[in-house]
């Protein structure tokens, strides 16, 4: 993308020299990225490092979906942050254009995979092999569209390697629904290139499947987000909603039955997340909390009170990020939501009985008993506020009201050009030809 993307490019793949050897200037040397299956497979897993880097899924891009709902609480003074709360983002937010800058670079990763593996002439690369590293890239690139599209609208598709700030200069913002239906064309090729295999780390036809139910779940198509959510709902032998609702995160565990995908970290690559909700006495800095509202809903929802505590101050604090060093994954498919998309749609095509059952379900692993909800109107709304708290702290519940167009009756934003961010000013500065989103300078 623009100037600002490509110095954190740079930066970012300075981090990981395995993948790039990069020279400090605005250009990426295309021809030193790919040229074996060893550097194809380095390239894959740099792509995967910049998806969980602090930029996108690491934390600030999950900030999105929490800070602008209607749970969490600021305790710091920077305006940044209260912006999001507030609902007052402005186009010189340094999150916004970090976050943009920080998913075109994934995307730019993707496309170096996409680009290169096909012309790579290495006789141990099998096909089985191509095909796989291939399909984990165009779910990488759908996933970062996806995002892009609920977060900005509509924005510049890149499906080329970027090798000089000058490489997307000019290219207009496409549509939403052209965006959209590039999300669907990437996961539709990914399904066709991956394995019906388990791995929670990595893409497979099974991850496709989990996020094109959720891409249906925004494009309204009900019957199909069953289909696809029933998909992995029926693998019972792979995911499975465990009880108590802890157990996919407590205790230091990873990579349980309830992750359909996360994204691991280590020692040396820690998960941001952590230092922002811990308290000083744990090391962190608390900088965001779990407001009153929410404390008082979890504490009376069951078990998922485990996902907060409170210090000997009465501080509360959100714990779904504990461990020291910051090695907590980042959940970005769970067998949860896959529950309650297919709760929703069901609700939506009238299929009352099997929608409460799906709700139930999740219920049942916080400890809750059956939901009382009755006609169609009530369950929606049961399965918004389920999905509130079960996704208390994951990157869901702006989206959610967003997307269902409720935002203005439980946030009070009545303003439907506040329901997009604004395109960060540093790219609208770069290139001439990008456009603002509508209600914003």
């Amino acid at each position: 993308m623009k100037q600002a993307i490509y110095i954190l490019l740079i930066l970012s793949l300075a981090a990981c020299k395995k993948f790039l050897d990069v020279q400090p200037r605005d250009a990426v040397s295309d021809e030193q990225t790919i040229v074996d299956k060893a550097s194809a497979q380095t390239a894959v897993r740099g792509m995967y490092r910049a998806l969980g880097d602090d930029d996108y899924y690491g934390s600030l891009f999950q900030t999105f979906g929490y800070l602008s709902g209607d749970n969490i609480q600021w305790t710091g003074s920077q305006a940044v942050i209260q912006q999001f709360i507030s609902h007052t983002v402005t186009a010189d937010n340094a999150n916004v254009g970090t976050v943009w800058s920080g998913i075109y670079v994934t995307i730019n990763r993707a496309n170096q995979v996409i680009d290169k593996i096909p012309g790579i002439a290495d006789s141990s690369f099998a096909a089985a092999d191509r095909n796989t590293l291939l399909g984990e890239a165009y779910f990488v690139r759908a996933l970062s569209y996806f995002d892009l599209a609920r977060t900005w609208g509509g924005v510049q598709l890149v499906t080329k390697p970027t090798v000089t700030i000058n490489d997307t200069k000019g290219i207009r913002r496409s549509t939403l629904a052209d965006t959209y239906a590039q999300v669907f064309s990437d996961l539709h090729t990914a399904e066709s290139l991956l394995s019906e295999t388990t791995n929670r780390y990595r893409a497979t036809r099974k991850t496709v499947w989990a996020l094109l139910s959720r891409y249906y779940l925004y494009q309204q198509k009900w019957d199909s987000a069953v289909i696809y959510s029933t998909k992995l709902i029926g693998d019972a032998s792979s995911y499975t909603l465990l009880k108590p609702y802890g157990a996919f995160f407590a205790n230091n565990v990873v990579a349980t039955a309830e992750s359909i995908f996360e994204i691991s970290y280590s020692a040396t690559n820690t998960n941001g997340h952590r230092n922002y909700w811990q308290p000083p006495a744990n090391g962190g800095t608390r900088q965001w909390a779990p407001n009153d509202a929410l404390v008082s809903l979890l504490n009376a929802a069951g078990n998922r009170n485990t996902a907060i505590a409170v210090t000997n101050q009465g501080l509360w604090y959100g714990n779904f990020y504990y461990r020291s060093p910051a090695t907590d994954p980042a959940y970005i498919l769970r067998i949860a939501e896959q529950y309650l998309i297919r709760a929703e749609a069901r609700a939506q095509l009238n299929e009352l009985e099997g929608a409460l059952a799906d709700l139930d379900a999740v219920r049942d692993r916080a400890g809750l008993s059956a939901s009382t909800a009755t006609s169609q109107s009530d369950i929606l709304l049961a399965i918004e506020n389920e999905r509130r708290l079960e996704f208390a702290f994951e990157p869901h519940r702006w989206y959610d009201l967003v997307r269902t167009n409720r935002a203005g009756d439980v946030l009070g934003v009545t303003d439907a050009n506040r329901y997009l961010l604004p395109i960060p000013i540093a790219e609208l500065n770069a290139d001439a030809s990008l456009e603002q989103n509508p209600g914003y300078k």
